[in-house]
């Protein structure tokens, strides 16, 4: 598997030792790679009248594991540049497929299992006991990722009594973060595309010496070099919309592994909401 690198930077480099077939694939991505990057082997082939193998040949020159593998690179360098009306335009046309819904709840599927298959494991648990040992804990996503954070807060502080939960509002973001200290841990979700604002709020926390944890969907995303500990998590979907399955997903599995290791300080904190929620009927107990 190539480094994260630009793959753009990565053709360029091994142009010269490229076969003339593989040239040709090489000019037609450094020049058309956001069209090149949502075209299959067979697709591309087609298009610069070259055979499948060849384009698979050419991603294997350049160090991949196969032409998907360099599709995933192409992808993942332009989904941020792409607009709206462009993403909207490269996604098929679901509402006249019969399969349309199955066809969405598989990539849904797809995302999963390749965040379970991509985890790491070692970073994830020192997420968890930097969070556990951190004086305050803010909780930031932006745009689409604001409904991520808002899940994860609204958990956490069934957990934590130091939940900071940093929004768009009447105060700045940068207003809620000043009191922020390298005592701090800032949880930062972002996904395509990237909240400026939330980079921007990244930078300055690291400037205060805050330890950052980021869900975001790769090592080349725009916060992972700004943060102590990446954790991805899949949110491929080919439309104007990302797929957030798989990031919740491993959400949920931080906010338990939080609450399996603070279990016996909040057993008493639920049984007495518990009688708060009976008491007051906050829940319809007649359901079955």
């Amino acid at each position: 598997m190539v480094s994260n690198q630009n793959v753009i930077k990565n053709i360029q480099d091994n142009y010269s030792r490229l076969s003339k077939g593989q040239k040709i694939i090489a000019e037609y991505m450094i020049n058309q790679y956001d069209k090149a990057a949502f075209m299959t082997a067979a697709n591309l082939g087609r298009n610069l009248n070259i055979s499948e193998s060849t384009v698979v040949r050419f991603a294997n020159a350049l160090g991949y594991s196969g032409y998907k593998e360099l599709q995933r690179e192409l992808q993942e360098l332009i989904r941020n540049k792409l607009t709206t009306v462009q993403r909207l335009n490269l996604s098929e046309d679901y509402s006249k497929n019969e399969h349309s819904i199955a066809k969405v709840m598989e990539k849904d599927v797809e995302n999963l299992r390749k965040t379970l298959s991509e985890v790491d494991f070692e970073k994830f648990y020192n997420a968890v006991e930097m969070t556990l040992k951190a004086k305050n804990i803010y909780i930031m996503g932006l745009r689409s990722s604001s409904f991520l954070s808002g899940y994860m807060a609204f958990y956490m502080n069934f957990i934590f009594d130091n939940i900071k939960l940093v929004q768009p509002g009447a105060n700045d973001i940068f207003e809620q973060l000043t009191k922020a200290t390298k005592e701090d841990i800032i949880i930062c979700l972002t996904y395509p595309r990237y909240s400026k604002r939330t980079l921007e709020a990244l930078y300055y926390t690291k400037g205060k010496g805050c330890r950052i944890v980021s869900f975001t969907d790769s090592l080349i995303s725009p916060a992972s070099d700004k943060s102590d500990i990446t954790i991805i998590a899949r949110s491929d979907m080919l439309s104007f919309v990302d797929s957030l399955v798989a990031p919740m997903s491993l959400i949920n599995a931080f906010i338990i592994a939080l609450g399996s290791e603070k279990k016996e300080d909040i057993t008493p904190y639920f049984e007495e909401l518990e009688q708060v929620w009976k008491k007051y009927s906050i829940y319809d107990e007649n359901s079955l």
